[in-house]
């Protein structure tokens, strides 16, 4: 044990100064270009780029396109969760793990699967064609709707593994009372459930939010040029354009927006906590 705290600081320094020197260092570098044009300080980039219809077009995809993969990763993951942490412990070892197998496979070979699903020969158009639901392929790739589906393959394992571990901390009489009690499901889940596991919401609605907010393989394969998100524009600024400015702006947009997400989902816990 440190004999005081002092010590401890002293020991813990040279950790702390590597990491700002390796990674606090350049994102301020970066992020400072955004605010320093022609050697004065100004946010005249930020206005620009706002003022664009395209960029305000992508600010509001992205953001949209976030807003809902967290939701239905929210609704999907307590379904999936519940019924895991009821399972007997090998089976939830099983599904535990397959779970889990997903994010051993690189995202890139994850989203090149949906290129083979999603694509006019793909399976789901002909199951579609078999139906009788359509007579030819239907566009889904290149579509919102296609980003939106790979996003949510992409991140849901990191919000079912979080609400499995809120579920089994949370006290196993805590259903079987509020059910004597007479409260349904709907009443069971909104006020038993939810407030009892909101850490594990919120640390999974992060991790989804800013994944999605953040993840260039998936939006860029299955949603190509046609659907623009800021991780895109920002990568088609720095190689094509060469803009270093606009990049510095979207950098520092996404990261706001990801500290926004989390303070967000954090106030929203604990004012449902307080009711």
């Amino acid at each position: 044990m440190f004999q005081n705290r002092s010590e401890a600081l002293a020991l813990a320094l040279p950790a702390a100064v590597f990491a700002g020197v390796v990674f606090l260092v350049p994102v301020v570098v970066l992020l400072s270009e955004g605010f320093r044009i022609n050697g004065s300080w100004t946010l005249s980039a930020y206005t620009d780029f706002f003022a664009s219809p395209l960029n305000r077009t992508v600010f509001f995809r992205t953001l949209r396109l976030g807003f809902w993969v967290t939701l239905a990763s929210a609704i999907i993951g307590y379904a999936a969760a519940f019924a895991i942490v009821n399972m007997d412990p090998r089976s939830k070892g099983r599904m535990i793990g397959l779970i889990t197998l997903p994010l051993m496979i690189s995202s890139v070979a994850r989203t090149y699967a949906w290129l083979v699903i999603l694509g006019r020969t793909g399976i789901v158009n002909q199951i579609l064609m078999f139906l009788g639901l359509s007579d030819e392929p239907v566009r889904f790739l290149f579509t919102e709707t296609a980003v939106f589906i790979g996003l949510l393959q992409l991140f849901l394992p990191l919000m079912i593994l979080s609400l499995i571990s809120a579920l089994e901390n949370m006290p196993k009489d805590a259903i079987p009372a509020a059910r004597v009690l007479g409260a349904n499901w709907f009443q069971v889940f909104y006020k038993v459930i939810l407030p009892l596991t909101k850490e594990g919401l919120v640390i999974g609605g992060t991790l989804v939010f800013v994944g999605s907010l953040t993840a260039y393989i998936t939006p860029a394969i299955l949603g190509g040029s046609k659907v623009l998100m800021l991780e895109t524009l920002l990568y088609q600024r720095v190689t094509v354009a060469n803009d270093f400015v606009s990049a510095s702006v979207i950098a520092f947009i996404l990261i706001a927006m990801s500290f926004a997400a989390n303070l967000v989902l954090k106030k929203l816990a604990t004012a449902r906590n307080r009711k």
